[in-house]
């Protein structure tokens, strides 16, 4: 079942009954990742946790990514060029249009992208069952 773009996820919930013993630190990163609109990175999350909590180390972010990650809650883009970003699982597919000069992710769909995909596909002979699209780009500059 898909998750609503403005539901957040339980992480906390995921977390216990996997048997995962919830940290300060710990809450603070899985609140923090609840509440990103944007695709951070280890370091920006770990930016993030600091202004909440000055005792929480890089190491414990990672940790938690990667746990998180393991668990299939978040997924890992390691678009290219920049360090590993992370975003919710769950929710409708999306691709990725990557801004080469500011780094910014816009997550857009089309559903022209998606049939094209299918009939390439189909006429290799394939089905489909997963797929990732990344786009870079810069701005286009208005003439003129």
């Amino acid at each position: 079942m898909a998750k609503a773009k403005n539901q957040k996820p339980d992480y906390e919930k995921m977390l216990r009954k996997a048997g995962v013993r919830i940290t300060r630190p710990r809450r603070i990163i899985l609140g923090i990742l609840s509440d990103a609109g944007d695709h951070p990175d280890a370091l920006e999350i770990f930016r993030r946790a600091v202004a909440v909590d000055g005792s929480i180390s890089l190491s414990t972010v990672y940790r938690t990514m990667k746990l998180m990650e393991g668990m299939g809650a978040i997924h890992r883009h390691a678009f290219e060029g920049g360090p590993s970003r992370f975003e919710q699982a769950g929710g409708d597919h999306h691709d990725h249009l990557i801004d080469v000069e500011s780094g910014d992710v816009i997550e857009f769909k089309s559903d022209r992208i998606e049939k094209l995909q299918d009939e390439i596909a189909k006429e290799l002979g394939y089905d489909i069952v997963h797929h990732r699209l990344e786009l870079y780009g810069r701005k286009r500059r208005s003439a003129g």
